[in-house]
């Protein structure tokens, strides 16, 4: 057995994602490229919320070498130090934990050093879980709390800019992997949300 884990090693690649910044430079050459053509040029800001780091920097690198205009914000979860070091300058949590997956952070990654960053929102979990049922309800789109977090911000970012803006972010999950918590009335109780869902969206919750 142990020959055979050593073996393994040969067939292992640590691809370091938080801070090997080809992550970024993936976005770089194609997620910032792709929004950039479809919206033929007309962006006055992207926002989402970061885990690598990776979207957010490399989606404005390049979009920032279009136009210095457009404004990219970076939308963030409760429990992570980022919005307080974009705000502050200081690595200090905002808020206790959140029940998003894979977004938020207790460091800046190498993905995000020098990144282009112009403001940063705070998204409270209620709010999230809000967008999660609006979207789905309203819009047929089902989505995580991560991607409610980053629509949240959108209209945030949106609101601050004013009518006609153009705001663009990430839908960055689906709800299937997370159904049996999102859409279980003991679960949004346990964790104080079921009150964030909307009375018009609570036929939603399927599950005890």
């Amino acid at each position: 057995m142990r020959r055979f884990n050593e073996s393994c090693l040969y067939l292992a690649v640590w691809t370091n994602q938080f801070d090997n910044v080809a992550n970024r430079l993936a976005h770089t050459k194609t997620t910032g490229p792709e929004i950039w053509e479809q919206t033929e040029g007309n962006i006055d800001a992207f926002t989402c919320a970061t885990g690598t780091g990776g979207t957010l920097a490399g989606t404005g690198i390049y979009l920032k070498q279009k136009n210095p205009n457009v404004k990219i914000v970076l939308a963030d979860p409760p429990g992570s130090v980022l919005f307080n070091f974009v705000k502050n300058g200081v690595l200090e949590r905002q808020g206790t934990g959140s029940v998003t997956e894979g977004i938020g952070q207790g460091r800046v990654t190498d993905n995000l050093k020098d990144s282009p960053i112009d403001d940063a929102v705070h998204v409270e979990d209620h709010r999230s879980i809000n967008m999660v049922f609006r979207l789905l309800k309203d819009e047929g789109i089902f989505v995580g709390a991560s991607s409610g977090l980053n629509v949240v911000a959108a209209c945030d970012v949106a609101k601050s800019i004013g009518p006609g803006s153009t705001v663009v972010t990430i839908l960055c999950d689906s709800a299937s992997r997370y159904q049996s918590r999102l859409f279980s009335r003991s679960w949004l109780e346990s964790k104080g949300l079921f009150d964030a869902v909307p009375e018009d969206c609570r036929h939603l919750v399927t599950l005890p």
